[in-house]
């Protein structure tokens, strides 16, 4: 990939970062976000740790190779590269966003028992890739946290056999990642499932 290409990957996705960071999606150092610059060999454009995302640059980006280890850029890849790449691999995603948002964050901790929650009956479901009517039942599953990123991946890779049509995940207590066939598919994917979140949120908690 040339160097004005990679430019405006990395461009694309610290402009998501700031985005995110302004509605309340991806506060202080939360968050990561990544984009495949290459596939053979792979290449995975993805955020260093400890950046505020309010304030994230071109320059806050590191590129990895299918293991995980850095080829370029200065800094150490986010903790959670393990997860993006599994998503890479066996979801074909180019995008992969993570946002930490209060509502995700709630709803992952006060469904967990549950494995998931289902989402139905919104018109916004159609934002989703391949989604055509608001009778949609949209299942985001949720995984338990964990520091042991090798488990948690694992634990990723079975979700995703077992389940191959959903278009984003829960981490508990740790929020949303969702993806896409593009960064801008991507972000339309956080923006949708972050606001029936927060409808959810919403809606449950007013029932208390």
């Amino acid at each position: 990939m040339n160097a004005d290409a990679y430019s405006n990957f990395a461009e694309s996705l610290a402009e998501c970062g700031r985005n995110f960071y302004q509605r309340g999606w991806a506060l202080g150092t939360s968050g990561n976000f990544s984009a495949v610059v290459e596939r053979e060999p792979l290449r995975l454009l993805i955020t260093a740790s400890g950046h505020d995302k309010g304030k994230l640059t071109t320059d806050h980006f590191v590129e990895v190779d299918a293991a995980g280890q850095v080829v370029a850029g200065n800094g150490k890849p986010s903790d959670e590269t393990k997860l993006h790449l599994t998503l890479v691999n066996q979801r074909g995603a180019v995008s992969v966003l993570h946002t930490h948002s209060v509502w995700s964050t709630l709803l992952s901790d006060a469904h967990f028992d549950k494995g998931g929650l289902n989402i139905v009956g919104w018109e916004m479901l159609k934002g989703l890739a391949g989604v055509t009517t608001h009778d949609h039942n949209e299942w985001l599953p949720i995984l338990d946290n964990s520091q042991d990123m090798n488990e948690l991946a694992a634990q990723l890779s079975a979700l995703l056999r077992e389940q191959p049509n959903i278009h984003g995940f829960l981490l508990r207590g740790h929020g949303l990642y969702t993806w896409g066939a593009g960064i801008q598919e991507a972000k339309r994917h956080i923006e949708i499932l972050e606001f029936l979140l927060e409808v959810t949120g919403r809606i449950r908690f007013a029932q208390l």
